[in-house]
């Protein structure tokens, strides 16, 4: 198939793009900045130049690509578009990913249906941020929980309006876990060896996380397959942060992460940060692996944080 792959050089995009070539297909992939066309080529993809929230940059570059599927992974949380993760203002540090996720859905499916491009595959979310009732592993089926009153509020209505636009359009979601995998926590393990992670309360909330590779490996069946509707992209061992935190210290040779107070981490830290660690809900992959035909190399967080970072 001929594809084209909105955000090419991001953190999946540069483990996707490789796959997709390896199966035969001709990928076109996006970047904001030509200085990205060494990178995109040596994946293996024709490399172009497109802003995400120009409609007629994305129309160009759509109708110059001529293909049969769109993979949107346009994102601006990397520390060059978004500065350092802020959780306390979650609003402002993914302000311009919203952006993408509303007006570039918007602009990319406008681009697919001038096109007459039949297959649109995008990214969504789906870690820690389940709806915060009933058990603690969700599916498909269950809401995304909307962080009102949150700085999270934004963040989770944007991507409630790309599913949506992206299902009404005949499209899939591919609700992706926490990515883990080169390049994806490299912030993440040095706040961890420095001990600026710590648990909050009881550490009872969920997280779901997916290897690069594995959400890679998902991404490309979904293209093939035609998908349709909302995937979760999970590994099989939804956790609470009492779990993966301590583990994903010891795998990184650190002291165990320290406890904090719920009320102090709110003030420090924001609500976000709070829930993930407190109320957060996981997801099941079920449907992924029945629909999709889909197996893990990574089927746990355990497994692959202990390769992450050399660890045995």
């Amino acid at each position: 198939m001929r594809i084209f792959v909105a955000g090419g050089s991001g953190v999946l995009g540069r483990r996707l793009i490789p796959q997709l070539v390896a199966r035969g297909h001709r990928v076109t992939a996006s970047s904001t900045s030509s200085d990205r066309a060494a990178l995109l080529a040596g994946l293996g993809a024709q490399p172009c130049v497109m802003d995400g929230l120009d409609e007629g940059s994305v129309a160009e570059a759509v109708a110059r690509a001529k293909p049969e599927a769109i993979i949107h992974q346009m994102t601006a949380i990397s520390p060059k578009h978004a500065g350092r993760p802020d959780l306390k203002h979650a609003d402002r540090w993914f302000a311009k990913t919203n952006q993408l996720r509303t007006r570039g859905t918007d602009h990319l499916l406008a681009a697919a249906e001038a096109a007459r491009v039949p297959q649109m595959v995008a990214q969504g979310y789906a870690s820690w941020n389940g709806i915060r009732s009933g058990g603690w592993v969700k599916t498909e089926e269950d809401p995304l929980d909307p962080m009102l009153g949150t700085s999270a509020q934004a963040n989770m209505a944007a991507l409630r309006y790309c599913e949506a636009a992206a299902i009404k359009a005949g499209g899939a979601i591919l609700r992706y876990g926490a990515f883990y995998g080169p390049g994806a926590i490299d912030d993440q393990i040095e706040l961890v060896r420095k001990r600026q992670y710590p648990l909050v309360g009881r550490a009872t909330g969920y997280s779901s996380w997916i290897h690069l590779d594995d959400a890679a490996a998902a991404t490309v069946l979904a293209v093939e397959r035609g998908a349709r509707g909302v995937f979760n992209i999970v590994d099989d061992e939804p956790a609470p942060a009492g779990e993966w935190l301590p583990y994903l210290a010891r795998c990184a040779r650190a002291k165990p992460p320290r406890r904090v107070p719920t009320w102090l981490a709110r003030v420090a830290a924001g609500d976000q940060a709070v829930v993930m660690m407190t109320e957060g809900r996981a997801f099941s992959n079920s449907r992924a692996k029945r629909e999709l035909g889909w197996d893990l190399k990574y089927p746990s967080w355990r497994q692959g944080f202990a390769a992450e970072v050399g660890f045995s």
